[in-house]
């Protein structure tokens, strides 16, 4: 007597585990802006009071303007904190411990003061995911990237994305920083046809923001359109930056965790599928090994 059933198990079980293991593989990545991204302490995402600060940090610093609408507070016990704590430390308003973690701003004040309504972060963690680092690692680089910038409506400008309409909000933690900008376009006396390129070294006061600005034609013709910003020490901040760099991790290990609240679940109920696949594939190979070792 026969058991194909068997014989078909052991043949479709490693089938299922490459494909699994080739699903895991699998990365949707958005465009990137061609920044060098710093890369973010992945090890933030364990860490139980990492976590936490940085559930405190957004609240005291971020949920004025940029809610989290699809996380809702209770569903930070996930984090180790109980329903009592959350209500009293992490709830800024009226709102209650099953509410989503909304602004309480409005869409016509929000476009008044800032022509537009701030956006939501509860996925900017995985939409700004692209080939050159994470989301975590583009948040991680951008909020360290601000620099004072006179020109700018709301003083301040961006490594990771320049002319930002946001304005530093954590400079009191941070202090202020200054810049010097190469920037490499065409001159402005250029004639038509003419690819001619000049430099402009800017450089911009960490207190004030004013910018000094010197040009110089480019004659060897091997430069090419760009620009490179270095910025200054920060001066004036509460925290040194090695401080500061750790509060944006645990702020960026946050925003990782409300851009995909269940990674870690999945991830412990992936490596246990793949063990039990694993395991099953051995068990039905061994079965059909001994339904069939006397049939030839």
């Amino acid at each position: 007597m026969t058991y194909p059933i068997f014989r078909f198990a052991a043949r479709l079980a490693p089938a299922l585990i490459a494909a699994t293991l080739g699903l895991c593989a699998l990365s949707v990545q958005a465009a990137g802006g061609g920044v060098a991204l710093d890369r973010f302490p992945t090890e933030k995402l364990k860490d139980l009071p990492s976590l936490q600060n940085g559930a405190k940090t957004f609240v005291n610093y971020c949920l004025n303007c940029h809610g989290a609408s699809l996380m809702r507070y209770n569903r930070l016990t996930d984090l180790g904190l109980t329903e009592a704590q959350i209500r009293d430390n992490l709830i800024p308003t009226d709102a209650k411990v099953g509410d989503t973690m909304k602004v309480s701003m409005s869409a016509k004040d929000a476009k008044e003061w800032f022509g537009a309504m701030p956006p939501d972060l509860s996925v900017t963690a995985r939409s700004r995911s692209s080939h050159d680092g994470s989301g975590s690692d583009w948040l991680y680089t951008y909020l360290r990237g601000f620099y004072r910038d006179s020109s700018r409506a709301t003083g301040w400008n961006n490594t990771v994305y320049p002319n930002v309409g946001m304005p530093h909000v954590l400079w009191e933690l941070q202090g202020s920083r200054g810049a010097s900008i190469e920037e490499v376009k065409a001159a402005a006396d250029a004639k038509p046809g003419q690819h001619a390129l000049a430099k402009t070294l800017i450089t911009i006061d960490a207190l004030t923001g004013q910018r000094t600005e010197t040009v110089e034609a480019i004659k060897d013709g091997h430069a090419h359109e760009g620009s490179i910003v270095t910025l200054t020490p920060a001066v004036g901040g509460t925290l040194t930056q090695s401080q500061y760099d750790g509060q944006i991790a645990d702020l960026v290990a946050f925003l990782t965790y409300v851009s995909d609240p269940s990674a870690q679940t999945r991830t412990r109920l992936g490596t246990g599928v793949l063990l039990f696949l694993s395991l099953f594939s051995v068990l039905a190979w061994w079965l059909n090994r001994e339904y069939w070792k006397d049939i030839k």
